[in-house]
């Protein structure tokens, strides 16, 4: 087992650990948390021999053959295959002795230890990491000096999984893979057999693989039986009694059930709200146990918010004259709340260009509206930073009217706070950048967030406080993320991307995992493939086809956009109404003006209410029309 007894870890002049005790039993799998900074990465180090402790001990039995997935790679002139396959080392100590031996009697004893340690299915078993990670065939014969930061990682996990240990070091292992491959991961290491420990910002990864939790708590290890979730509630009981808690608690449990309720009114995603009505009864009872946490952002509430933010017709989406997307066509409103699925590849990122207007279509039509102002959130968002400017200076930039003070204010709550706040950035870890990142883009106050992998370098309460910042946003919401917590919590619908279409997916995360896995699909979700008659087919036909879809919806658009015009008219009134009332002579005088107003005030807002209604009966119908044709 692994032991540490009354240790002390020391790092300059910061104290990471002190009289720190943690008893790992094997076979066990540990989910290890704490803040940015608190010595999770330290104490991997320390069971890896690179650290010694400056107090107590620490043991590990000898015999224990240890993996851990390297943050860096060399300059590796090797194929990806062979690369993963060094991962065992033993494998790869056999093969040199084979290679070397001359003794027959020996060489036919090496060649049964090789058979013992089923190195005849090594390239196999590579291929098959490789695959789960989400490689192609191809790649597996690149070099690794071809792939990118973020797949080289994905190599170094393939070449930790790949060595026969008896103790698995995880550093974030699901940083850089997408839903797929996290999934996969979870499968592989549920069935792995040795002693696991994960340093992870991803709660749903932890509560689905790991049975115990160690926090990073005041330079102490507090140890927790159960997985995050259980950590939570066992955290919150510790916690519950506090009179700030309670406050807090309730706060968010607001936020949650307005949440809800918004969601819930959406008959046709019932079997969604019900799983959200789930979530919130776990979320209300686990809420104290982020009390503490320093993080309170918001996202403000956007200047304006149209009914209709963006609509895609007829589209193609792609590169050049290659065609990534095919027929898109979908509309984005004013509280839309939408998760991107789909396989690594499948267009994810080429569709979210085109969403934010950075890739112009191949054709087709892409409409916004004129009060569309759209946040983006990209997985390079950290390297648009300025390096030399501070966090406030990256505000002041965007809003040079802005006072020192509200900009204090602001970087406080994303807990960038005091001089914190004026330092320059380039000395910051990859969370505070990614902080950074998510505070500029909620101080331009957009009215439609598109988020792609917004939690990459975020700890878990940052996710936590990210997570009810999103349930309390006023404006619509695109997301595609790994973190399934984050999406069950945040969207209302999810959009498929495969086979190049766009379409709603009927079902949730749960029922995604199923379709993933090949287990259960259905006629909509498998593309038929193409014959030679199919590619013949009459292009004037396909453009009449297209020509009648648009004229059936034509009616239903015509009338949306008018009733649109509409609400902006009625706003304007109510907006001009109110200001009269916002002056206090108005109350001074004995006259007849207040009620006349007061009346207009109630007329114009009872008739908003049904134009609203009434746009929304249209919206629906429209929806139902796009999906039958």
């Amino acid at each position: 087992m692994i032991q540490l007894q009354a240790l002390g870890l020391q790092l300059g002049s910061k104290i990471l650990l002190e009289k720190a005790d943690l008893t790992v039993y094997p076979g066990q799998k540990w989910g290890i948390i704490g803040a940015n900074g608190s010595g999770k990465s330290s104490l991997f180090k320390l069971l890896l021999g690179e650290l010694q402790p400056d107090s107590g001990s620490l043991s590990i039995p000898r015999d224990w053959i240890l993996a851990h997935m390297a943050q860096e790679v060399g300059h590796q002139e090797r194929r990806a295959l062979d690369y993963v396959i060094d991962g065992d080392e033993g494998l790869r100590e056999l093969e040199a002795l084979i290679v070397q031996e001359t003794d027959g009697e020996e060489l036919a004893r090496l060649y049964g230890r090789l058979e013992a340690i089923d190195g005849y299915t090594a390239d196999a078993r590579a291929q098959k990491l490789l695959r789960g990670l989400g490689f192609s065939a191809t790649d597996a014969m690149r070099n690794v000096t071809e792939f990118s930061g973020g797949w080289r990682i994905r190599l170094n996990l393939a070449r930790a999984l790949m060595c026969r240990s008896d103790l698995l070091l995880l550093d974030e292992p699901t940083n850089h893979l997408d839903l797929d491959a996290t999934v996969w991961l979870e499968q592989w290491l549920k069935q792995y057999s040795g002693t696991l420990l994960i340093v992870s910002h991803d709660r749903d990864f932890l509560d689905n693989v790991v049975g115990n939790i160690v926090n990073f708590e005041n330079t102490r290890l507090i140890s927790y039986s159960g997985n995050y979730s259980a950590y939570e509630r066992q955290k919150a009981e510790r916690l519950a009694n506090q009179a700030a808690a309670f406050a807090k608690q309730q706060e968010r449990i607001a936020e949650i059930e307005d949440f809800v309720r918004r969601f819930r009114a959406k008959a046709s995603k019932a079997k969604q709200a019900q799983s959200r009505l789930k979530e919130l009864e776990r979320m209300e009872k686990i809420a104290p146990a982020h009390i503490d946490s320093p993080f309170n952002f918001r996202f403000p509430e956007p200047d304006r918010v149209p009914q209709q933010l963006l609509n895609f017709a007829e589209a193609n989406i792609g590169y050049g004259q290659k065609t990534v997307l095919q027929q898109v066509n979908i509309n984005i409103f004013g509280q839309s709340r939408i998760g991107l699925l789909g396989h690594n590849g499948a267009g994810k990122s080429t569709f979210i260009k085109a969403l934010t207007g950075s890739l112009p279509l191949v054709s087709g039509e892409r409409v916004e509206s004129p009060h569309l102002k759209i946040g983006y959130f990209a997985q390079h968002q950290l390297e648009a930073l300025d390096l030399d400017a501070s966090c406030a200076l990256h505000l002041q930039r965007l809003r040079p009217s802005a006072s020192e003070q509200e900009i204090r204010n602001f970087l406080g709550s994303f807990d960038f706070r005091g001089d914190r706040a004026f330092e320059c950035i380039r000395h910051f870890s990859g969370g505070e950048k990614a902080r950074l990142a998510l505070a500029i883009l909620a101080w331009q106050k957009p009215n439609l967030l598109v988020l792609d992998e917004p939690t990459n370098h975020l700890d878990l309460e940052v996710r936590h406080a990210l997570t009810v910042a999103l349930q309390a946003f006023a404006g619509a919401i695109v997301v595609v993320s790994h973190d399934r917590h984050l999406l069950r919590n945040t969207v209302d619908e999810f959009w498929l991307i495969d086979s190049g279409k766009v379409q709603p997916f009927a079902g949730d995360l749960q029922d995604y995992q199923v379709w993933m896995s090949g287990a259960k699909t259905t006629a909509k979700e498998v593309e038929a493939k193409p014959t030679t008659e199919d590619k013949s087919v009459d292009k004037k036909a396909q453009r009449q086809s297209a020509a009648a879809s648009r004229e059936k919806l034509k009616p239903f658009t015509q009338a949306i956009k008018q009733l649109e015009q509409k609400i902006d008219a009625a706003q304007k009134r109510l907006s001009q109404v109110e200001e009269k009332l916002a002056q206090p002579e108005l109350y001074e005088s004995a006259g007849g003006e207040l009620q006349k107003l007061l009346k207009e005030q109630g007329t114009i807002r009872q008739e908003l209410s049904e134009l609203e209604e009434a746009w929304l009966e249209k919206t629906e119908e429209l929806e139902q029309l796009q999906q039958s044709l």
